[in-house]
């Protein structure tokens, strides 16, 4: 699948990449994901705005707004 991945807070460019399918645990669903979008809160956790309360794991694949089957 295709993602867009941060590896670092930067204000640069996005890097578009190819990732592998998720393993899912038991408390966890697959979502079929036809369509997703960067929104603002996106943008402000790739430059780091957010670091203090949003401590995200990095690779990070950003797109918090999707539509898809679960």
């Amino acid at each position: 699948m295709k993602a867009f991945l941060i590896n670092k807070y930067t204000k640069g460019g996005l890097q578009l990449t190819d990732v592998s399918l998720p393993k899912i645990k038991n408390n966890e669903v697959l979502v079929e994901i036809y369509a997703t979008g960067l929104n603002l809160l996106d943008s402000k956790i790739k430059t780091g705005e957010f670091k203090l309360i949003l401590p995200y794991k990095k690779p990070l694949i950003l797109g918090h707004d999707l539509a898809g089957i679960v």
